[in-house]
C-alpha cells in the first residue's frame, strides 16, 4: 500500500539537489503526501507484467519506493521480539541529465528505518537514516539485489531475491537476518496494481513474501542472541498521494496458525471514515490468493492509546471480520508503545491475533498512519 516512505517528500520540497536536513518536529503525513511533484515521473496507472527478479531492484522513474520487512522473532530461551527494517528511496525530480558536474549532486534521496520491541518487558527502540544517493553514501541495483543505506542493507543472493539477508546497526541495537521464503510471492490487487484511491495515478505496483523463515543474530541491551522466526516483505513503488479528504491508513498483516496469511488496509478520510478504495488479500495455504474489496471486510476498534510524548490517540485493540472466509479474529498489540518518534510520527508494532474466547489463532504487524491529522 501507500507507505510511509512517501514522507521522503519533507526532504524535496524545494526539488533542489542539495538535502535538508530532517526537521526536529515530526512531519504529519497528511502535509507530506500532499507536497508531491509528480510532474515527468511515471504513474501507476494501470495493470502491469511483473519481471523478475528486475522487479526486485530500483525503478527510478517513479518518485517513491521501499523495501518494507517486518517480522516475529524468539531466542532459545523463549523471549520474543518484533522488528522492522525497511528502506524508501524518494526521488528529487524526474530521471534526466545532470545539472552540475559535483559528485556530491544527488536526484533521490534515501531514508531507513530500523524498529525493535523486547515483548516481555515491553522496551520499543527506534532508529533512522538519511543518505542521498552520492558517493556511494546510499543506493539500490543489481541482480543480485543490494539496497543500501550508510551500513544498513539488504542483500540478495543468486539472481534472485532470496536468501535475502538484513543487517541494521544502531548503537546498542543490531540485527543481522537471513529470510528464506516458504510460499510463492503475492501480487496484491488486480496482478499487483493496488489503488489506494479514486484520482488517476493514485496507487502503486505492489508484491509481498507474506511468510519468510527467518534466523540470525540480535543485539539489544548488551546482550546477542540467536533468534529465529518469520517475517513479511512488503515491496511498492508508486508516484502517488493521497485522495482529497484522506489523511492516513491502517495496515494488517496477520499470519495465522492455520498456515493462511491475510492482509488488509484501511484507507481513512478526515473525519475517521474507511474510504472504498480499502483492500486487502487472503493467502490460503497452498499460496492462492483472494482479492478483497472494502466490502468485503470489516475493522472494529475496540481500545485507544493515548501516546504520553505526542498525546496522539491511537486505536490498540481490533475486531477483523471477513464473513465471506468465516473469519472474526481480534488483534491485541503486544505493547501499547510502538510509536515511532522519528523525523515524522507513526505507529508500528507486533500484535497477537486471537479468536473472541482469547484462543491464539497467529501474529500479526499493524502499521497506523495519519492520527496526528485527526480532527
Amino acid at each position: 500500500m501507500e507507505r510511509v516512505a512517501l514522507a521522503l517528500a519533507l526532504l524535496t520540497a524545494a526539488c533542489a539537489p542539495e538535502v535538508q536536513p530532517a526537521p526536529r518536529r515530526a512531519t504529519s503525513a497528511a502535509q507530506v503526501l500532499t507536497a508531491t511533484s509528480p510532474e515527468g515521473f511515471a504513474r501507476a496507472d494501470g495493470p502491469r507484467a511483473f519481471e523478475f527478479p528486475a522487479d526486485h531492484g530500483p525503478h527510478p522513474e517513479f518518485q517513491s519506493e521501499w523495501w518494507y520487512v517486518t517480522g516475529h522473532l524468539q531466542a532459545a530461551d523463549g523471549e520474543r521480539f518484533g522488528y522492522q527494517i525497511t528502506f524508501f528511496r524518494r526521488a528529487l525530480r524526474p530521471p534526466g541529465p545532470a545539472r552540475t558536474a559535483s559528485a556530491w549532486e544527488s536526484d533521490t534521496v534515501w531514508m531507513a528505518h530500523l524498529a525493535l520491541l523486547e515483548v516481555g518487558p515491553r522496551r520499543f527502540h527506534a532508529a533512522e537514516r538519511f543518505e542521498r544517493e552520492a558517493l556511494g553514501l546510499a543506493g539500490a541495483g543489481g541482480e543480485p539485489l543490494v539496497v543500501r543505506v550508510a551500513d544498513w542493507s539488504f542483500e540478495g543472493s543468486g539472481r534472485d531475491l532470496f536468501p535475502l539477508r538484513a543487517r541494521a546497526t544502531d548503537g546498542e541495537l543490531a540485527l543481522e537476518l537471513e529470510l528464506g521464503p516458504t510460499k510463492p510471492l503475492v501480487l496484491q490487487g488486480q496482478a499487483g496494481w493496488s489503488r489506494k484511491g479514486e484520482a488517476p495515478g493514485n496507487s502503486s505496483y505492489y508484491y509481498s513474501a507474506t511468510r519468510l523463515a527467518t534466523r540470525g543474530t540480535l543485539r539489544v541491551a548488551g546482550r546477542e542472541l540467536a533468534v529465529e522466526g518469520s517475517s513479511w516483505l512488503d515491496r511498492e513503488w508508486s508516484t502517488s498521494v493521497l485522495d482529497e479528504g484522506q489523511v492516513g491508513w491502517d495496515w494488517f498483516a496477520l499470519q495465522l496458525d492455520d498456515g493462511r496469511e491475510l492482509m488488509l488496509y484501511q484507507m481513512r478520510r478526515r473525519d475517521g471514515t474507511p474510504s472504498p478504495w480499502s483492500s486487502g488479500t487472503l493467502v490460503a495455504r497452498d499460496g492462492a490468493t483472494r482479492t478483497l474489496a472494502a466490502g468485503d471486510f470489516a475493522i472494529e476498534v475496540l481500545d485507544r492509546w493515548t501516546s504520553p510524548e505526542s498525546g496522539v490517540v491511537y486505536p490498540a485493540r481490533w475486531r477483523l471480520s471477513v464473513p465471506g472466509e468465516g473469519l472474526a479474529l481480534e488483534v491485541v498489540p503486544c505493547a501499547p508503545d510502538a510509536e515511532l518518534r522519528l523525523a515524522f510520527r507513526y505507529w508500528e508494532g507486533p500484535a497477537e491475533v486471537r479468536a473472541s474466547d482469547g484462543a491464539p489463532l497467529g501474529r500479526a504487524y499493524v502499521e497506523l498512519v495519519g492520527y496526528d491529522d485527526a480532527p
